[in-house]
């Protein structure tokens, strides 16, 4: 993990070897380290710092859709940034009960996480945002974008209906320019946990035993009782993953992601080249984002905020710190 990395926004079990984790051993040394919030408050001013080879992981080439009109593969970008972040505290977080594939929102306290979400990421382009259909990542999405320095207005596209897509069309291309289309699916849901949902995490291990529920919860294969198992889950949301968000990217689009620990696991998985076994030790915290790199069909993981404490510290590349440049000169 980068040296830049709060053990808060991701922990991994130690692999068996010295690079199992990450798939392949190559590092880039052309990083920049940036303060990345001067909308924040006590945030830094912008300043760059060369950062040593080991604070970036170079990850395996993701395999590229083709184009269905010409079946080659689409041209590849210069760069794009991809943004992870698990929504903010739930209301059932909060209580300790298996919440899955049930629609429930925010706390105060996951509304907090989103806005802090949002400040750690308000200097890094996003020209399209995915969410899970759950609201609990749909209001941390929105949050978080009200936060950032460009001022784009975050709009759910809704093709649920036909009626539905007109009803919301927007006519103004000026404000079309001015707003981030964000879109949802169900398949970077949470995991659905079957007959664990609603149920109190303490009262379902002294029912069951903590084995059984540790199984069930930590598993990669075995699913709950009539629910998911991460392997299902990871099914959907990495297909999901490839056939429609690794186009934005190599068409050069930006993208954030707002969705839950077992989907974001999932993607994390495939991206850093995990094995079973490592993905099933792999933590996220509510509310911190993570950051990667596209460039040349490479995933190339930037970290996540240097601390709790810190407004937000990523490595940029040149590209990303031009646009922190770039929004400070629309501030003047």
């Amino acid at each position: 993990m980068a040296a830049c990395t709060s053990q808060h926004a991701l922990i991994s079990v130690k692999p068996p070897r010295a690079s199992a984790s990450f798939g392949s051993d190559r590092r880039a040394g052309n990083v920049r380290f940036v303060s990345a919030t001067s909308c924040c408050p006590g945030s830094r001013k912008l300043g760059l710092v060369c950062a040593s080879n080991s604070q970036s992981s170079v990850i395996e080439p993701a395999k590229l859709p083709s184009s269905p009109e010409s079946g080659s593969t689409p041209k590849k970008s210069s760069e794009a940034a991809l943004i992870l972040i698990r929504h903010g505290e739930s209301l059932w977080n909060e209580k300790n009960l298996f919440t899955g594939c049930v629609d429930v929102p925010l706390t105060p306290k996951g509304v907090n996480e989103a806005i802090e979400a949002g400040k750690r990421i308000c200097n890094i382009p996003v020209d399209v945002i995915y969410t899970s259909s759950l609201i609990r990542a749909q209001m941390t999405a929105m949050l978080a974008m009200m936060q950032h320095r460009r001022k784009k207005v975050p709009i759910i596209v809704h093709k649920e209906s036909e009626r539905a897509h007109q009803w919301s069309q927007v006519y103004s291309e000026e404000t079309k320019k001015q707003s981030i289309p964000v879109i949802t699916a169900w398949q970077l849901n949470e995991r659905m946990y079957g007959e664990l949902q609603g149920l109190n995490k303490q009262e379902t291990a002294d029912l069951f035993g903590k084995d059984q529920v540790h199984e069930w919860r930590r598993s990669y294969d075995i699913p709950p009782p009539n629910g998911e198992s991460l392997e299902m889950c990871a099914e959907r949301a990495v297909s999901y993953f490839k056939e429609q968000i690794i186009p934005q990217l190599v068409s050069g689009k930006h993208v954030m992601i707002a969705a839950h620990g077992n989907s974001l696991r999932s993607i994390i998985m495939h991206l850093d080249k995990l094995t079973s076994q490592e993905v099933i030790s792999l933590e996220l915290s509510t509310g911190i984002p993570m950051l990667y790199i596209f460039k040349e069909g490479k995933f190339i993981r930037r970290g996540s905020p240097a601390g709790p404490s810190e407004a937000g510290v990523y490595a940029y590349t040149k590209s990303l710190a031009k646009y922190r440049q770039k929004l400070d000169g629309m501030d003047q």
